[in-house]
Formats: structure tokens, C-alpha cells, sequence
């Protein structure tokens, strides 16, 4: 027995020491509270606080789990490997050792135990409060109805079962495993385990870990099985889900490790009786080559010499499965693709069946113009709009129009003075909606307005356009103020009032928390870490605070379990400005499903793996089962369930019952500016690249893969976007609204198909997509071919000349537009041009090109340009001048001075009518001519006249 060292007088910490300890342990918990706090009361103004109080109480519950599980695990076995320390202290040949086990002995060493239990369990805690999306979706579970092909179960399984108990699995073991390594070191330092001389123990010892191992070793085998069930959702470098191996290697490999696991866990228990450590470790050893034999060397063996000398036989089964889940599990399983035979040659009337298409084409870019709303519509350098603008649709005149849209809101950088007041306090918003005709122009180039100016003129019937919440301004605000004080916040600028003055504004709305009390004040100080809140007198009783300002921002907290789109988009909406924004439920664990990089598909920028991946966001599960509308006067959150028949979105109504309002509650107001999502169709897009093949082995070969082109105008490594368009699809007898996309055969230029998707939420066929496959047998140019070939045209070059500068433009092309039109397909591509506007350049719509064939035209105005595209005569009218569409016709006089050429209008109707009644006419008029019968004769031979003259008149004379 070794002597014990004399004891050391304790110093006690300093008392400054410990003063600054406690204050910056209060300091901490102030902040914290300040955040917690005035999170619940945003979430209160919001209208959603059962989903702050829901969250953080399910947070707070799996903390507390988290924490008392790892470190009740710790210092449990931790206290009980104290317990079973030998009764006497065995010297150490250790210096170091030795100074460990005095402190072992000593008695302060559960203190230091429960400390360090207690820290782990912190950290445990902290981990596992990060799944609470993941628990609650596993308490609120919906079945999604039927089987998975491997394992006959319902793909609820995999989405809400399956991540739920891998993590909870995984918590355990790392808990288990960490506590059995304290265990183990408590066991070395109180001399129970020895490892001179070879490895001995204490009996306690040795059962204590025996027991601890086998336990770790029964969840190491549950966690197999799981491993067997993950096989479905994996991915491999074919595809993700089950392939051949692991249907007939790796399936069967999981389930043998898990039962020679569970063996070697009762080896562990038994040797808690019979104390020899050399049976459980030699189990151990073979458990770890059975790990490489099966789970390594077997499969890969087999892939390499069996499967993939066969592959496209072997994995054929595999293949079908993964293609029929990743198009379910997309929504693209029931797209149309029909065989479309485009024609090339072009002849004069060429368009006239598409009349009511032409008016659709959309000339002003969304993403070119934003300039010139700054020249014409900012009004003041404190207001801005966004760099790309946004395509809605409105009834204008009793027809409905594409329409370019934007919110005016406010940009503190143009301000000249940038005070607390003033960025605070007196410029809190922005003003009104600006819009303009999607397919005209005002005679300088410029947009032709729908709505414009401050106070907002125009067609919209704005009544309330001050804009609170948008997605440019994210600075907090101080608003309100007590009945007949003075506005301070601007709300028009000079020439807002009959008088020429600025007019001030004071926030009347319900958006924003209430900071009259001077708790709730410094509350918020210390969250913006700004004293002025609590020094500044324009706080006062009837103020609130305006932050979290942006629509996605509001819906993301809103609707946490949202990814939310991209693109969000103003309307005006029984005459208020709100906000629409898309919300999509996701998954990454579909069984069988393909998964796509979310960021990949979704970006401008092409990446590596063309959008088909698992880095990144990755998702293979994918609906738009949520619209959200945001409210940009209040900050107002409204979510309506757009897809009600998803199993995600019913587990989440069943987490947040009441907060999701049902379809039927949208008006028609609304509906009618719902629209199809970018980021759905572009994901989509993505996917049907590949998986518009349905013959696995085509799929496997790639012998049809389609990609996206190249933005003509960005060049090489930019996708061209998809674009909102008003289209006629072939065989249909009315345009309607679409968002639109081509792709090209893989690594060529030529065009191999035109996908559209029906956009118009108010339509029966909302969200129909269809593709045309172009035939074989004639090449179609695709958007790089095209733009080059329209560039290049001498007719264009002459015309373009001007405003290019030894190559470098000051012409910016537009969106470069496809239409499938005339049995063929239309390319159309606006043309700007730089000019000086009163505070700088803007662009100005000058040319536009178009192509169909090889027949390329360029036109201060579409018509112009289809009619030199079509022999002088689309046979339609583009309805620039905002006429409605009716045909037209070329005619050609002859005058003693020459031959002139003239274009007239034609009564598409009126014409179809006389023609029809021609030929009846005269059908007649032959028929009594054969019978003898002269009266009736002359009678149908006059009404056959008067029908031809009715079709001169239709064809304009």
C-alpha cells in the first residue's frame, strides 16, 4: 500500500475572478433571454405563436433527453467503476498515473465525473435538439399509400421512420460508447484493469464492461438492420436506391453482421460469468472480418466479375424501379411527349391559325429593364427596385396580358443623410406597384406602363401600396405613434400633394411588435445592440418594431419545414400589394428515388454534376404543397395547402393543426396570380433530362439524353433559363399562360425537344406538363444556333451596326424565345439599346429579331419582323399597338408610278364564315343545275356571290 502525499492547502479563487465569472455568465443569460423572448413576441405579431411555443418546447424536452441520457449514461457507469475500485490503492510505476489515482482516491473525483458528464451531456443535449423537424415529423407520421418494390414498405417509412431512428440510434450508441470509455479509464486508474504483463481485471471490472460492450454491441446490430432498410435511399454510382448487389449481396450481408453481432453480444454477456476475456475478443475479431468479408470484399467482387460484365440485363429490374419513383416522387410521371415534325420552309399567311398566340409574346425582358424602371419609375434615389423584375398576368381591357412587374421599395444607400432617425424612423417604406405591358413599347423604346408613378395611376386599382415588407429592405423600423401626433415617417416626396410638399405617413397596421413598455424596449436594445431604442423620444407608448421584414424571411418562420422558392413575386390582390410566394415539402429519403442537387438545379451557373447528385442540398422527393401570400403593408402570413393530397404537408397540418389554411379558402382574386414555380420546373427539367426515358435499357445506354443549352447570351457554362410565356400548344384552340424551356440532344447544339408547363392556376389543366420531341429526320436549330445565325444575318448585322462598337455592345439582347407556331418553331429575341434618360442610360426596346427556318427577320417592332420572316405576311397581327389579334394580309396595287405593297386587316371570323357559305352556295347551285332546277340554280349562284364579296370585304376590301 503506498503512502498518501500530505495534503495541500486549497487556494480559494479570487474575488474578482469569480465577480467576472458571474457577470459574464449573467451578461450570457440576459442576451439569451432578450433573444428568446422577443423571438415569442414576433412570433406572437405574426399570428403563428404555436409554432415558436411548439418548436421550443419540443427543443427544450429532446435538450433535456439528450442531456440526462449522456450524462446519466457517463457518470452512471462512471460512479459505478468508482465502486468497483479495488479496496487499496496499487502503486504506479507512474509519476503521472499515480497523480491520477491519488485524485481517484482521493473522493474529489466524482466531482470532477459529474462535471465532465455534465458537459458532455450539454454538448449531447445541444445535438439533439437540432432534430426537432425530424421528431416531429416521426410523432405527426401520414402514411403515403402502397409499397416499396425491396422491402414491401409503405415509403412513409423511409421518409419519416428510417431518419428518425438512425438518429436516435446513433445518439445512443455514441452515448453508450462514450460512457464505456470513461468506465474503461476509471477502470485503468483504479488498478482494476492492468495492462503489464498482459491484459488482466478485477471480477467487477470485467463484468461491468462485459455488459457495457454486449449492450453496445445489441444497438450496434440494430443499427444494421436499419443499415439493410438504408439500401433503399443510397446512393451508388448507377443510381439511388437498390441495385443488383445490394438487393442479392449486401441486403442478405446486413442481416448475417447483425445476427454474428448480436452472438458476439452474448458472448460479452457470458463472459460477465465466466471472466475470459480471449472467446468475446476473438468474437470481436471475427465480427470485424466478417464486416470486411461481407459488407466489402464479397460485394465488391461480385459487382466487378458478375454484375457488371451484365449490367444493363442485371440492374434492368432496378433501373425500372428507380425510374418509376423518381418520376412519382417528382410529379413528372405523367407527362405528355408527343413527336412533333416542325417545319422549316415559311410562306406568306404562315401564322394566321395562331393569331391569338402572336399578342402573347412577351419583348420586354424581366431581366434586361430593370434600368429603365429606375429612370422613368424610381422618382427618388431613396427608392429602388430589384435587378430582375418579374412576369404576372393581369386582365387589362377585357384581355388578359402578361404584365412586368415590380415592388418600389426603399434603398437607404441613395439616402444623403443616414441619421438613426432617418434610416429608423422616417424612411420605413416603400411605395407602390410599377408595371408594364409584356409585349409593348412606347414609341422611344421605353416600357408602356400599366401602373405607374406616386401616388400610383394607372389600371390596377392599387388601394393600398406601401410597402413594409419586401425582399430589398432588411433594416428595422420604428413605427406608430399616438393619436394627432405629428407623422414623421415620409410617405410620397416632393409632388406627393397638391401643394408640392413631402407627405408624411404614420403606420396605422397591425405588422410589427408592440414596444410601448420600456421591459419590452430594452429587451430589443439588447438584441440590436442599439441604445437608441430605449434613449430616442420617437419610441413611444403606441410604437412597434418592424424586422424580419423579407416575405421569405416571415414564411420560413412561419412554416419552418418549408424550403421555400427562389423567385417571389408582388400582385396586387384585391387592391392591396402582397406578396406570393411558393413553399415546396421535401425529402431526401424516397425509396428508389433519384436525388438532385436542389442549388445545382435551381442555379444559372452549370455545374459538374448537371444537377443530378447528392452534394449540396440534395432532394428526391419534391412538391409545391404550399402558397403563401405575405401581406406588404402588415407583414401578414398567409399559407394555403396547395397539395393536399401530400402525406409531408398532412403531417405537418397535424404538428400545426389550424395554421394551414385550406385550398378553398383562395379567391379567385388570387388565383388568378398563382402561378406555376421556377425552382419545381427547373428541378423537373433537370430530371427529365434523363428520366423522360422509360426504357431501362435506353435509360442505361443515355442514347436519348437531352440537356439544357447554354444562355446564348451569357455563353458557355450558363443554362438558359426558363421563361413565363403566354403559349398555343399544337392541336390547342386557346394560348395560355406557360413557363417554357428547350433542350438539346447531349453534347450537341441542335434542339431535340420544347417543354411547357400549363402556369395558370385558374386553369384546369395547372400544372400539365407537355414535351415536343423533335423528329429525327429534320434538324432544328437550337438557341445557340439560332442566335448566332440571327446575330450574323446580314440584314441584322446592317441594322445593328450602329450601336456596336468595334464588339463591344451597346446593344443587350433579351430573352431569347421559343414558340411552337406555324407548324414549326418561332425564335423571337427583343433587341436594347443604350440611351440617355434624364438622371442616366437606360435600355430601350429597339429592334426585335426573329427566325423560323432559315428565314431570319429584324423589325423596329415584332410584326415588322415576322412579316419579313413569313414573305412579307405573318398572316397575324402582333397586337403591339394593344388591338386585339386579327390576321392580316399583304396586298399589292399597281399605280401608274409603280407597284406598292400594303398591309390589311383581315376578320378572321367573318372570313371563315363568307367561305363556308361559298361553298355551300355553289355545292347547291350545281346540285339544282343537275336536277334541271334553274330557278334555284340562279337563287344559289347569287348567295355564292354575295359570299365572295363578303370575303373581299373580310380580307380588307
Amino acid at each position: 500500500m503506498s503512502t498518501a502525499s500530505p495534503t495541500r492547502p486549497r487556494r480559494r479563487p479570487h474575488p474578482l475572478l469569480i465577480t467576472l465569472v458571474v457577470m459574464a455568465v449573467l451578461l450570457v443569460l440576459l442576451a439569451v433571454t432578450a433573444n428568446v423572448w422577443t423571438d415569442f413576441l414576433w412570433y406572437r405579431s405574426l399570428g403563428y405563436s404555436t409554432v415558436f411555443s411548439t418548436r421550443l418546447l419540443t427543443g427544450v424536452l429532446l435538450f433535456v433527453l439528450g442531456l440526462t441520457v449522456m450524462a446519466g449514461l457517463v457518470i452512471g457507469n462512471g460512479l459505478i467503476a468508482l465502486r468497483l475500485r479495488p479496496r487499496t490503492r496499487p502503486t504506479a510505476q507512474s509519476g503521472l498515473l499515480e497523480t491520477y489515482r491519488h485524485v481517484l482516491f482521493s473522493g474529489r473525483f466524482r466531482s470532477v465525473l459529474f462535471v465532465f458528464g455534465g458537459i458532455l451531456g450539454l454538448f449531447a443535449g445541444f445535438g439533439v435538439s437540432g432534430n426537432v423537424d425530424t421528431v416531429l415529423a416521426w410523432l405527426h407520421r401520414t402514411p403515403f399509400g402502397g409499397h416499396d418494390a425491396g422491402f414491401g414498405l409503405d415509403p412513409g417509412f423511409y421518409v419519416f421512420d428510417y431518419p428518425f431512428w438512425r438518429m436516435a440510434l446513433n445518439f445512443l450508441i455514441t452515448c453508450l460508447v462514450l460512457s464505456g470509455l470513461v468506465a474503461l479509464v476509471i477502470h485503468y486508474l483504479s488498478g482494476a484493469l492492468r495492462l503489464d504483463r498482459g491484459a488482466r481485471s478485477s471480477a467487477g471490472a470485467q463484468i461491468h464492461l462485459s455488459v457495457l460492450i454486449g449492450v453496445v454491441l445489441l444497438v450496434y446490430a440494430a443499427l444494421r438492420v436499419f443499415d439493410r432498410y438504408g439500401l433503399q435511399v443510397g446512393s451508388g454510382q448507377l443510381l439511388t436506391g437498390m441495385g443488383y448487389t445490394d438487393d442479392h449481396v449486401r441486403s442478405t450481408a446486413q442481416l448475417i453482421l447483425a445476427v454474428i453481432t448480436v452472438l458476439c453480444a452474448l458472448l460479452f454477456f457470458a463472459n460477465a460469468a465466466l471472466r475470459r476475456w480471449r472467446v468475446p475478443l476473438a468474437a470481436v475479431i471475427l465480427l470485424v472480418l466478417s464486416g470486411l468479408i461481407l459488407g466489402l470484399i464479397y460485394p465488391a467482387a461480385v459487382q466487378a466479375f458478375s454484375v457488371t460484365p451484365d449490367e444493363p440485363d442485371k440492374e434492368k429490374p432496378y433501373i425500372e424501379r428507380n425510374i418509376a419513383a423518381t418520376r412519382e416522387a417528382f410529379g413528372v410521371s405523367n407527362v405528355e411527349v408527343q413527336d412533333y415534325t416542325a417545319v422549316t420552309q415559311t410562306s406568306a399567311g404562315q401564322l394566321r391559325a395562331d393569331a391569338e398566340a402572336l399578342p402573347g409574346i412577351r419583348l420586354i425582358d424581366p431581366k434586361v429593364v430593370a434600368p429603365a424602371y429606375e429612370q422613368f419609375q424610381q422618382v427618388r434615389g431613396f427608392y429602388q427596385f430589384p435587378k430582375t423584375l418579374d412576369v404576372d398576368r393581369y386582365t387589362l381591357d377585357g384581355q388578359e396580358s402578361d404584365v412586368v412587374v415590380a415592388a418600389r421599395e426603399i434603398d437607404l444607400n441613395g439616402l444623403d443623410s443616414k441619421s438613426w432617425n432617418n434610416i429608423h424612423t422616417v424612411y420605413t417604406h416603400g411605395y407602390g406597384m410599377v408595371a408594364a405591358y409584356g409585349n409593348r413599347r412606347q414609341s422611344e423604346g421605353q416600357p408602356d406602363w400599366v401602373e405607374k408613378d406616386i401616388p400610383p395611376t394607372g389600371k390596377l386599382d392599387e388601394q393600398q401600396s406601401r410597402v413594409y415588407f419586401g425582399q430589398l429592405f432588411t433594416d428595422y423600423s420604428i413605427v406608430g405613434a399616438p393619436a394627432g401626433a405629428a407623422p414623421v415617417e415620409l410617405d410620397t416626396p416632393g409632388g406627393g400633394d397638391q401643394s408640392g410638399g413631402s407627405k408624411m405617413f404614420t403606420y396605422d397596421g397591425k405588422g410589427g411588435v408592440p414596444i410601448g413598455n420600456m421591459i419590452t424596449r430594452a429587451l430589443y436594445a439588447i438584441r440590436f445592440a442599439d441604445p437608441n431604442i430605449l434613449l430616442s423620444d420617437r419610441v413611444n407608448a403606441d410604437s412597434r418594431i418592424i424586422y424580419d421584414r423579407t416575405p421569405t424571411e416571415r414564411v420560413k418562420a412561419a412554416a419552418p419545414w418549408l424550403t421555400v422558392d427562389s423567385n417571389i413575386y408582388p400582385a396586387i390582390v384585391s387592391g392591396r400589394l402582397v406578396w406570393i410566394v411558393d413553399g415546396y415539402t421535401t425529402s431526401n429519403t424516397y425509396p428508389n428515388a433519384q436525388r438532385v442537387n436542389l442549388t445545382s438545379a435551381i442555379s444559372s451557373q452549370r455545374s459538374t454534376d448537371t444537377g443530378l447528385g447528392v452534394g449540396g442540398s440534395s432532394v428526391n422527393y419534391m412538391r409545391n404543397s404550399v402558397k403563401a401570400v405575405v401581406d406588404a403593408y402588415d407583414g401578414t402570413v398567409s399559407l394555403y395547402a396547395w397539395d393536399q393530397s401530400d402525406p409531408i404537408l398532412q403531417t405537418w397540418e397535424k404538428a400545426f393543426p389550424g395554421l394551414i389554411q385550406s385550398r378553398d379558402k383562395i379567391s379567385a382574386d388570387l388565383l388568378n396570380h398563382l402561378r406555376y414555380p421556377e425552382d419545381l420546373f427547373q428541378v423537373q427539367r433537370e430530371v427529365l433530362a434523363r428520366y423522360h426515358m422509360t426504357d431501362p435499357h435506353q435509360w442505361y445506354q443515355r442514347t436519348d439524353l437531352w440537356q439544357i443549352p447554354d444562355d446564348p447570351v451569357l455563353g458557355t457554362g450558363n443554362k438558359e433559363q426558363p421563361y413565363y410565356l403566354s403559349v398555343k400548344w399544337p392541336g390547342d384552340q386557346n394560348p395560355g399562360f406557360s413557363l417554357t424551356s428547350v433542350y438539346v440532344p447531349n453534347a450537341r447544339s441542335n434542339l431535340a425537344s420544347y417543354m411547357a408547363v400549363n402556369a395558370d392556376a385558374a386553369s384546369p389543366q395547372y400544372g400539365q406538363i407537355r414535351i415536343l420531341r423533335m423528329s429525327d429526320q429534320t434538324q432544328i436549330d437550337g438557341p445557340g444556333q439560332t442566335f448566332n445565325a440571327m446575330t450574323t444575318n446580314e440584314q441584322v448585322a446592317t441594322r445593328l451596326r450602329p450601336y456596336l462598337n468595334q464588339g463591344t455592345a451597346n446593344a443587350a439582347y433579351g430573352n431569347l424565345l421559343t414558340l411552337p407556331v406555324g407548324g414549326g418553331l418561332l425564335y423571337v429575341q427583343p433587341v436594347y439599346t443604350e440611351r440617355q434618360g434624364a438622371t442616366g442610360a437606360y435600355p430601350a426596346l429597339t429592334f426585335v429579331m426573329s427566325r423560323f427556318g432559315n428565314s431570319v427577320g429584324i423589325g423596329t417592332t415584332l410584326q415588322e419582323s415576322l412579316d419579313q420572316v413569313f414573305a412579307g405576311n405573318a398572316g397575324a397581327s402582333t397586337g403591339e399597338t394593344g388591338s386585339p389579334a386579327q390576321a392580316t394580309t399583304t396586298t399589292t396595287t399597281t399605280t401608274p408610278s409603280g407597284t406598292t405593297t400594303g398591309s390589311t386587316t383581315i376578320d378572321e371570323a367573318a372570313l371563315q364564315k363568307a367561305v363556308a357559305d361559298a361553298q355551300q352556295a355553289f355545292s347547291d347551285a350545281d346540285k339544282a343545275l343537275k336536277a334541271g332546277d334553274l330557278g334555284t340554280y340562279q337563287k344559289r349562284t347569287e348567295d355564292a356571290q354575295a359570299a365572295v364579296a363578303r370575303m373581299r370585304q373580310a380580307l380588307g376590301g
